[in-house]
């Protein structure tokens, strides 16, 4: 779409997320970016004179600094809506995965062993899903489709949803889509949880307290977790050494449909503000 514009076209030499340093030689000289999740701050921005626009792949805005955008005259947008159906999809894989023990027995059988463990169902399953977000909603509206008690939670909005302090001790199952990285589940949360609890975040790293979540897989207090994103990444922390703990390379919107969506989405958008 870009190069049928007649636009020059500089692609992420790196294949992955750009430092500040890198980002600022990225940018020398580009009108607009379409952006990943480097690092946007004000030191960038304020040497990228030429940037108009920013225009992100995703939902989070949290890596850019947009009262410096407003300030420098620099026009940001995401794709809120592209990334909804491949999170909500891989959240309910994930709860499934955890909920049926599909890698433990599918890891077994391929070591010669025929193992059977007792799961549980999504049918009368309390499920407390803290955001109610394009994202938050729709895993909402599909687990009571499939038979789940749900109750909702966001601690941002102003409407009348449960209150997390309140809802924690009723869930089984806890799943993630706020925004923000304000950490929302760390010892006091935990604490309040029922024993036995599955904990589901795909949406920021810094809403779990890292060390909290790993004492309570190693107690037994949380039963299993699946996280898609971390504080830092590529992750390789301590996490990683725990079994129960279900880990992905933040991939919950890499699937074909949803990726291209985004980037069209993108693209759009930074026409749209670079009036081309």
């Amino acid at each position: 779409m870009l190069l049928d514009l007649g636009l020059q076209v500089r692609d992420n030499p790196f294949k992955r997320k750009l430092t500040e340093d890198e980002i600022i030689r990225h940018l020398d000289g580009a009108d607009g970016l379409i952006a990943g999740l480097e690092p946007l701050n004000e030191r960038v921005l304020v040497a990228c004179p030429k940037l108009k626009a920013i225009a992100r792949v995703g939902i989070g805005m949290d890596n850019v600094d947009q009262e410096s955008c407003r300030r420098l005259g620099i026009k940001v947008s995401n794709t809120p809506d592209g990334p909804t159906e491949a999170v909500v999809e891989l959240t309910l894989a994930a709860l499934l995965c955890i909920a049926r023990g599909i890698i433990q027995t599918n890891d077994a059988v391929h070591r010669g062993k025929w193992e059977k463990s007792i799961g549980f169902s999504l049918t009368d399953l309390k499920v407390l899903v803290v955001g109610a977000g394009r994202i938050g909603r729709k895993v909402a509206a599909l687990l009571t489709v499939l038979g789940s008690e749900v109750r909702t939670c966001d601690p941002w909005a102003d409407a009348d949803y449960n209150s997390l302090d309140e809802a924690l001790p009723w869930a089984e199952v806890v799943s993630l889509h706020a925004s923000g990285n304000e950490k929302l589940i760390g010892r006091k949360q935990i604490a309040r949880m029922r024993d036995g609890v599955v904990l589901l975040n795909s949406a920021r790293g810094g809403l779990v307290d890292e060390d909290a979540l790993y004492d309570g897989l190693n107690s037994g207090k949380i039963q299993s977790c699946w996280l898609d994103v971390f504080c830092e990444e590529p992750y390789n922390g301590k996490l990683a050494s725990c079994p129960r703990a279900l880990l992905t390379p933040h991939i919950s919107t890499y699937t074909r449909q949803c990726r291209l969506a985004m980037e069209v989405d993108a693209v759009n958008n930074l026409l749209r503000d670079l009036d081309i």
